[in-house]
Parts: C-alpha cells; sequence; structure tokens
C-alpha cells in the first residue's frame, strides 16, 4: 500500500497555502482526495511538525536488534574500507565465519544504518523545472530554435561563435549574428546579453515567437545542480510570453534545423573567407541571409526557398520593439511559474542557500540543514524550510524586477542618448547594436 512521506505532506500543504482546493491538489499529487484532506487540515492545524510521521521503527534505530558485535564489526569495516557500501558490507558478512548460520540484517537495514551513523554523503534532491505542454507546431513563429555554433577563428577578425536562429516550421534563418570572441572576453562562449541580443535583434524584424527551443547551455539552464532555478533568461522569455523548450541532454538532433543550419552558415559565409574586420563580417552574414531565404532552393520545402514557400512568415504574430519591453513584459507569467516549483539546498556554514544567483541568509540556525524552498506569488516571497518542520521563514525573492531581468536594455529603453568613449569593448559594440535598433544617437 502507497503512503505519503513528508516530501508529498509538505506539497499539499504548500499548494493549499497558496489557494489550490483538495481536488485539484490530488489531481496534481494523484494522492486521493481523502488523503490530501487529512494531511492538508493537520497541517493548518499544526504547522509543519504536525505533517512528520510517528509510524517506523523505534527512536534506537536500525541495527538495535542485532548483536553490539555485528554492530562493531560493520563499524569497523566501513571506517577502514570507506568505499564499502551496504550490499559489500551484507556479502561480507555472509562469508565471515563468525557470523555462519546466524541472522543478518538486509542490505536496505544496513544502508539505514550507514546513514543513521552519517556513513554517508547527504542526498542532492532532484526536481526538474517545469517545462511547457508538447505541441504540433503548424505556424511560422509558433516555434524558434537557438543555438550557438562552437567558437572558430574568422579570418581578419578572431574568434567569433555565430549564434543562429531559425524558425522551425518555415525553415527561414531569422539571424545568424556572430559574437566576438577576442582577449577581453572572459569566457569562450556567449553570456545571457549576447542571447538576449540576438533575440532583440531578430523579433524586431520578425516579431515574438511563442516558444523558443534551446539547449541545456548554462545560460539557459542551471547546470550545477540537481535541483535549478530558472535562469535570468528563462525568466525574461517567461515575461515575454515566450515558453522556453529546453532539449533532452545528449540529443542534438531534436534542434535539427538549427543544428544543420551550423554547417550551412560556416560553408556560406566562413569557409575559404577573409575580412576586414568584425563589421564586415557581420554585413556578409546579412546578405547571405537574404540569399538562404529568398533565393537558395530547401529540399525539406520541395526544392522552394524559405519564403517563398511560406512568404507568410514575413507577418510577425506579435510585433515587438526594444523600447516595448518594459511595457512588454508580464511578471504575473513569471509568478505563475515559479509557483509551480519546488527547490533544494543545503545551508552553508553561517546559514545561507544561494537560488538563482542570489544569496539568502537564513540564520545560522539553519547551518547545513537540507532547505526545501517554494515560491508564493501572492506577495512573490520565498518560502524556506527544513525538512522536520522545525524551521521556517520566508523572504521576498531577488532579482525579479523588470530591470533586472531586462539587463543592459533596463538602463537604455528610456534614454534618449548617449556616448561611448572610444576605442569600444566588445560590451560596448553590443549596447550600439541595441541602441541601433532602437533608434537611440550615439
Amino acid at each position: 500500500m502507497r503512503t505519503t512521506n513528508l516530501e508529498d505532506r509538505v506539497t499539499i500543504l504548500t499548494l493549499a497555502d497558496v489557494g489550490h482546493g483538495d481536488g485539484e491538489i490530488a489531481e496534481r499529487t494523484g494522492w486521493k482526495v481523502s488523503t490530501v484532506r487529512k494531511w492538508r487540515r493537520r497541517g493548518q492545524r499544526e504547522g509543519y511538525p504536525g505533517l512528520v510521521s510517528e509510524v517506523g521503527r523505534p527512536v534506537t534505530g536500525a541495527l538495535s536488534t542485532f548483536p553490539p558485535l555485528l554492530t562493531e564489526t560493520l563499524r569497523a569495516w566501513r571506517r577502514s574500507r570507506p568505499g564499502w557500501g551496504a550490499l559489500t558490507l551484507r556479502t561480507e558478512l555472509g562469508k565471515d565465519l563468525s557470523w555462519k548460520d546466524k541472522a543478518l540484517p538486509t542490505c536496505s537495514t544496513i544502508a539505514r544504518w550507514l546513514k543513521q551513523e552519517g556513513f554517508t554523503r547527504s542526498y542532492e534532491r532532484h526536481q526538474d523545472l517545469p517545462q511547457p505542454i508538447k505541441v504540433s507546431v503548424q505556424a511560422c513563429h509558433q516555434q524558434w530554435e537557438m543555438d550557438a555554433r562552437g567558437h572558430e577563428k574568422a579570418s581578419g577578425v578572431g574568434a567569433v561563435a555565430l549564434i543562429n536562429l531559425n524558425d522551425y516550421f518555415s525553415k527561414v534563418k531569422l539571424l545568424s549574428y556572430p559574437c566576438w570572441l577576442g582577449d577581453q572576453r572572459a569566457s569562450r562562449h556567449p553570456n545571457t546579453a549576447d542571447y538576449q541580443l540576438v533575440l532583440r535583434l531578430a523579433a524586431s524584424e520578425w516579431g515574438l515567437p511563442d516558444r523558443l527551443a534551446v539547449d541545456r547551455d548554462s545560460v539557459f539552464y542551471d547546470n550545477t545542480t540537481k535541483s535549478p532555478f530558472p535562469t535570468r533568461f528563462h525568466l525574461w522569455l517567461l515575461a515575454l510570453g515566450i515558453d522556453l523548450v529546453l532539449g533532452t541532454p545528449g540529443r542534438p538532433t531534436a534542434r535539427g534545423t538549427t543544428e544543420r543550419s551550423h554547417q550551412t552558415w560556416a560553408q556560406q559565409v566562413l569557409q575559404g573567407a577573409t575580412f576586414a574586420n568584425w563589421q564586415a563580417l557581420w554585413g556578409d552574414l546579412e546578405e547571405r541571409r537574404s540569399f538562404l531565404n529568398q533565393d537558395l532552393p530547401c529540399s525539406t520545402l520541395q526544392d522552394q526557398p524559405p519564403l517563398v514557400a511560406h512568404p507568410e512568415a514575413r507577418q510577425p504574430r506579435r510585433l515587438y520593439r526594444p523600447e516595448w519591453e518594459a511595457e512588454v513584459l508580464d511578471l504575473s507569467r513569471v509568478y505563475t511559474y515559479l509557483s509551480q516549483g519546488r527547490w533544494f539546498r543545503k545551508g552553508s556554514n553561517v546559514g545561507t542557500v544561494s537560488l538563482g544567483d542570489q544569496t539568502y541568509v537564513l540564520g545560522c540556525e539553519w547551518a547545513r540543514k537540507d532547505v526545501q524552498i517554494t515560491f508564493d506569488p501572492t506577495d512573490q516571497h520565498l518560502r524556506f524550510y527544513a525538512p522536520d518542520g522545525e524551521l521556517t521563514k520566508r523572504l521576498p525573492i531577488k532579482g525579479l524586477t523588470k530591470t533586472d531581468l531586462m539587463g543592459e536594455l533596463g538602463p537604455l529603453a528610456h534614454m534618449d542618448c548617449f556616448q561611448l568613449a572610444l576605442p569600444f569593448t566588445w560590451d560596448e559594440w553590443r549596447v550600439l547594436r541595441l541602441c541601433e535598433t532602437l533608434g537611440v544617437t550615439t
């Protein structure tokens, strides 16, 4: 018979606290309405401590029914061989003549004892990000694909990475942008600001898509934890009304249109060419984009160029201009998305946790404790609580204003003009591209 664990009960109470009814919670969690009602009432009456079940093994712990000598034997083996797990220890007991014909603990009992004695590492809970419902793409600009080609040398320019953006349905090549990766860059990979620039440039011409399919690069997905928080780029897309579709790890063919376009752009522009400077490379990419969309036959479109096969791709689904962005951003979509998530962290030695590149101070009593975090959309606060129910805390979420999400464009969107000092850095060149799109005088 299935029984709820503490995580299930905390989830029930959390959903109830943000306004979900028993029936809706039952549907989302897979538990019976009666089970949901039981733990919801107990949690609301007694708080999180009331969710801790007293059913289970006596407080004496695992192996308490076995001779003390067996426990000491296991402890000595484990200390001398830290790599031995429960299965190895159980097998060694079976081979030891001292324990022949005697009752021996099961592997699961030994595993519980190892955890009880502190011989195991704390388990990092896994909780993936909610993903949008799969849909059949049937129209232009319903779903775009975006990816960066690995960095390479462009003769006359230096190291660049082409960020390629394509429409999944029409195969239109929306943009190929040369992200310069010179000595001033700390990384050989495009960053959040680079990807935001590319999407803004493309959306200014083609409008906003409904969905954006990407790989699991760290700009789009937090690869540092098994319980990832949405990246700033992800939250920015949500506020723009764009769902982020994360690819399956190790399956680049899931974004086949863009993977093929990497080769096309290299053959059409990069291979064998020398450029006077970065602007010349950018100009060649724009010239070939027109050729690829309007002149070059595409085998998947009955040998028609993309804009010939789908002239409707010229018509945006949702108009966009960078100067409108602050008004277009809808933070309620971000709040709704975050309310579906749960994140697991361990408190630092001084009782802090990190979430979404932000640090939250919980207090010394949280030091080294496992912490579960949820988001309350009603007041935009994060809820922190330890699994044992003894500690709870609420703190306002950080980094979620429109200015935070807009990044570089935030301070510029309302400026009539500004002046950059020469010589320009790469970051300043990127700002110039923004200002050209905005029509701002530099």
